[in-house]
């Protein structure tokens, strides 16, 4: 770490008017980027690499107004800002209001925000709280935070470093255009293996069992059994862990373990309180008894908060959260109830946002984390951590104008997410013959395989996830990254593993950088 970047160590760069107003148009451009990639071709990248770099860029300018730049914490505060405004805008803002208005519901689209932007906002603050205690320790892998940060040390520290990262955007680049997931790719290098080859697994199985087998995993809904088995015990396993009081005697970690029990009651209470104002903002007390509509407020409460863990985790591992796959879980879960549509539609819009800020908040404090020196001065950890929050706070709630002014120009146009028309056809299919019973046979080996590798591992929820999403190309990359991470440990040992981090971040970086300008293209199309 440079002088300068240890200086600022203990201080806040958000006091300082540039960095501020540089942070609030990284804000407006991540929620931009966000909203025209969801639309127009269904995903959100990770951009907080770009803001990272944009940052670097600006610390290269020969001018005393850009020194400030030159600070890595600086730079995080810039990777952190456009990837909470990237993935707030998206997946937590846009997603669910769209969801009422492919179903022809519009009145439902402001209750709807007011509840998805408070749920994002206290998804971001849970993670703050949880983050580096025994159910989301800071030593876990989280990739793309350690991709942002091994980006960022790169550049600060010049040399041999810079030039690993700027040949890995290179070839990030390139394989991104030739579309190979140069992100999945890299991911492989840096995340839990164990947790990481099911993944790749459940990719490579859901990619061939059509063509090899001829079954279609997702209508015999195998992947969503699996996943309901998974997260149950995965739910048991971190109720079990909070609740051990020696869970493990030589793990260390800067959050005390009462805070975890604090911020779990937080959420509860917070998911309640916000499903029930979208129930009477809704006015589905329309629709239902009084009976009904108080199991739907707690069914509600208790699917995001789940929705939220099983992100969180499979994030924490892997670097991939299957936030669309397991909100779907939920509402087919909340049709096989009785829920009706309405209902279901505020369900299905609520579930959805809950999740991907809490799991990109994780990213950001693991960079964090890193670049002030893995918690060894742990009050300069603790206030660089405030400090990142904050900065998140600043970007989602920029986020939120942003989106609500730019969904009347795409709906419009009738531009809204893919996965919002996949919900809202689900929604009006109604319960299929047989879901049901496929959920449950398949829940069983799906809790097996989780119960089995402990919530160190996360088996069951990753093999699941994998079997959620159709890309044999991510499959391929997965399981091809980590053939060669284990063949350079084998070789180089532990001297490969920074070189091996740093180039996972460049090819992160080149997929991020691919997908950014994608976004420009399209947009001006």
């Amino acid at each position: 770490m440079s002088d300068q970047s240890a200086k600022n160590n203990k201080e806040n760069p958000l006091k300082d008017i540039g960095t501020l107003i540089v942070m609030i148009l990284l804000s407006v451009l991540g929620a931009i980027i966000g909203v025209q990639l969801i639309t127009t071709l269904g995903v959100t990248p990770n951009t907080s690499i770009i803001g990272a770099l944009f940052a670097m860029l600006l610390a290269r300018i020969p001018m005393q107004a850009f020194h400030r730049y030159r600070s890595v914490h600086t730079q995080n505060l810039a990777q952190t800002v456009i990837s909470s405004a990237t993935f707030g805008a998206a997946n937590s803002l846009l997603m669910p209001i769209a969801i009422p208005y492919v179903m022809g519901q519009p009145q439902l689209i402001m209750p709807m925000f007011t509840g998805v932007a408070a749920a994002m906002l206290l998804d971001a603050y849970l993670l703050y709280r949880l983050f580096d205690t025994k159910v989301f320790p800071a030593s876990n892998a989280w990739p793309p935070g350690v991709a942002a940060a091994e980006a960022i040390k790169a550049g600060d520290n010049g040399g041999r470093q810079a030039w690993l990262l700027v040949a890995g955007v290179i070839v990030g680049l390139g394989g991104a255009m030739l579309k190979i997931p140069m992100a999945a790719f890299g991911t492989a290098f840096i995340g839990n293996i164990w947790a990481l080859s099911m993944f790749g697994i459940g990719l490579l199985i859901r990619a061939y069992a059509q063509p090899v087998a001829g079954l279609d995993l997702n209508a015999l809904y195998i992947p969503h059994g699996m996943m309901v088995g998974a997260g149950l015990v995965s739910l048991l396993q971190v109720i079990q862990v909070v609740r051990a009081k020696n869970a493990d005697a030589k793990a260390t970690f800067t959050q005390p373990a009462k805070e975890v029990r604090k911020a779990l009651g937080l959420g509860a209470f917070g998911y309640i309180a916000i499903a029930a104002l979208l129930a009477l903002a809704g006015g589905l007390y329309s629709e239902m008894s009084v009976g009904m509509l108080i199991a739907f407020v707690i069914y509600a409460a208790f699917a995001a908060f789940f929705h939220e863990l099983i992100v969180g985790i499979a994030a924490m591992h892997s670097g991939w959260f299957p936030a669309f796959a397991v909100a779907l879980i939920t509402l087919i879960i909340g049709i096989l109830i009785g829920f009706p549509p309405l209902a279901l539609c505020v369900l299905t819009g609520f579930t959805a946002a809950t999740g991907p800020a809490f799991a990109d908040m994780g990213f950001d404090l693991k960079a964090g984390f890193i670049l002030r020196g893995y918690g060894k001065d742990l009050q300069a950890e603790l206030y660089g951590r405030r400090i990142q929050l904050f900065a998140a706070l600043l970007a989602f709630i920029i986020a939120i104008p942003v989106v609500w002014y730019a969904h009347y120009g795409y709906f419009a146009q009738d531009l809204v997410p893919p996965v919002a028309r996949v919900y809202a056809k689900t929604i009006q299919a109604g319960a299929q013959p047989g879901i049901a019973h496929s959920l449950l046979i398949w829940a069983i080996p799906g809790a097996l395989i989780q119960l089995i590798g402990g919530p160190k591992r996360q088996l069951g929820v990753l093999l699941a996830t994998g079997l959620l999403i159709n890309s044999v190309m991510a499959g391929w990359a997965v399981v091809c990254g980590i053939v060669l991470r284990i063949i350079i440990i084998r070789i180089w040992g532990e001297k490969g593993r920074t070189p091996m981090e740093v180039l996972a971040a460049g090819f992160i970086a080149g997929d991020a950088l691919y997908s950014f300008f994608t976004s420009i293209f399209s947009a001006k199309k």
